[in-house]
């Protein structure tokens, strides 16, 4: 039987901007020792003191090159990439074909670690985001007072674009720390306030930091669900905060599901949905051309802008859909077959809640309580408002909410 490390013929080797002075003895012996050496131009020119075998650039597609690795197994290939190659990096792609028992990997410091290490940062205490090809408005839900932010970058316009994003968004006072070239001969560090900021030649590997600072008036979203409904472009069809924050609850978000926000109106709810955790899908159903701008519109503003959005009429638009694991009925609920085709496309185990607002939506809501179970409750709230001159409480409209899970 071949040994553990005879199986291992694939070798994914992290590399800084030092080239080979940064790699040990090892790494520098399998790639010598490599037939083939896969890697990005930068990557190749890095290791070309070591290089003896045919190298080869990554193609466009990637997949191309990927599907090339797989053809060559059993046949030692060594794979070149940039610092840790588990942290945003080639490895996280591998290994979605290629087993840990055919790899070796041999990690460098990321640019994260760099990064802080140069400013004196405590790395657990800081948010890491990855901004390369990936829109700068990921970025948004991380803008609180007092936070340390290090992102990936793309290129060298990144820093200015998200100094004017830091500006549109009141934070205009947060400091940032280009860091660039980590690790090589041609490192450096500048510093810049966001609203003054007026740094060129910047070079295209950077990486950069921020001290976030928000001024009076920034847009901090909370939290916590139930955002302030002055924050979503709106057109009054919204799931008011209150209302919204118990219907998050009850959806019940957990790891990687994927929630239907049919009505989506604001898109308010899918949004809160995708802002509980990275890892969480929503898509938005909405009929209205307008509104399904708008839904839009307010996922780039949110910093979800992964949120999808079908501009349809429900039920036909469940039709061909990924199975969800949550679905939340807002609008149209009583639209013939919407709640039937609904229970259709929900997983075993996933929730359903549907908020009615109008007489016919809640006896429907009565009836398939009746028929299905599940908790039926009724949502009151009453808002201090202005009587003459002096204060009473003015009732909004109550909600009644219908949550059951799929057995």
């Amino acid at each position: 039987m071949p040994s553990a490390s005879s199986r291992r013929w694939l070798t994914i080797i992290g590399i800084g901007e030092d080239g080979p002075e940064g790699l040990g003895d090892e790494a520098k012996r399998l790639i010598a020792a490599a037939p083939v050496v896969f890697g990005g131009k930068r990557h190749h020119e890095l290791a070309a003191a070591l290089i003896t075998g045919e190298t080869r650039s990554w193609e466009s597609p990637l997949e191309n090159s990927l599907d090339a690795i797989v053809a060559l197994r059993g046949t030692p290939v060594v794979i070149l990439g940039s610092g840790d190659p588990f942290l945003y990096g080639i490895g996280a792609t591998l290994s979605r074909k290629i087993g840990v028992e055919e790899t070796l990997v041999i990690p460098a410091p990321s640019s994260f670690s760099l990064a802080a290490s140069r400013l004196g940062w405590p790395l657990q205490e800081i948010t890491t985001i990855s901004l390369h090809g990936r829109p700068l408005d990921l970025i948004r839900p991380h803008l609180h007072h007092g936070r340390r932010i290090i992102a990936l970058t793309s290129d060298a316009s990144t820093p200015q674009q998200l100094a004017e994003l830091l500006q549109a968004f009141g934070f205009g006072r947060s400091r940032l720390h280009i860091l660039e070239a980590l690790g090589g001969k041609r490192e450096r560090l500048r510093h810049s306030q966001a609203d003054e900021f007026d740094l060129t030649d910047i070079d295209p590997l950077n990486v950069c930091a921020i001290d976030v600072v928000a001024g009076e008036g920034a847009r901090i979203l909370a939290f916590t669900p139930g955002l302030d409904d002055a924050l979503f472009e709106n057109d009054g069809q919204i799931t008011k905060r209150e209302v919204r924050a118990v219907t998050l609850s009850a959806l019940s978000p957990r790891y990687g599901e994927l929630l239907f926000d049919i009505g989506a109106g604001s898109g308010s709810i899918g949004i809160e949905w995708m802002l509980a955790d990275p890892s969480l899908r929503a898509i938005a159903i909405e009929r209205s051309s307008e509104r399904a701008a708008r839904i839009a519109r307010n996922a780039v503003a949110f910093g979800v802008p992964g949120l999808a959005v079908i501009e349809r009429q429900a039920p036909e638009a469940l039709a061909n859909l990924p199975e969800p694991d949550a679905i939340f009925v807002g609008g149209g609920g009583s639209e013939p077959g919407l709640i039937p085709t609904a229970i259709g496309a929900l997983k075993r185990g996933g929730r359903l809640v549907a908020n009615a607002v109008t007489l016919e939506m809640e006896a429907l809501l009565l009836s398939l309580y009746r028929q299905h179970g599940g908790t039926l409750t009724r949502i009151e709230i009453a808002r201090a408002a202005p009587i003459g001159g002096m204060s009473g409480w003015r009732s909004a409209m109550p909600v009644v909410q219908w949550c059951w899970i799929k057995k």
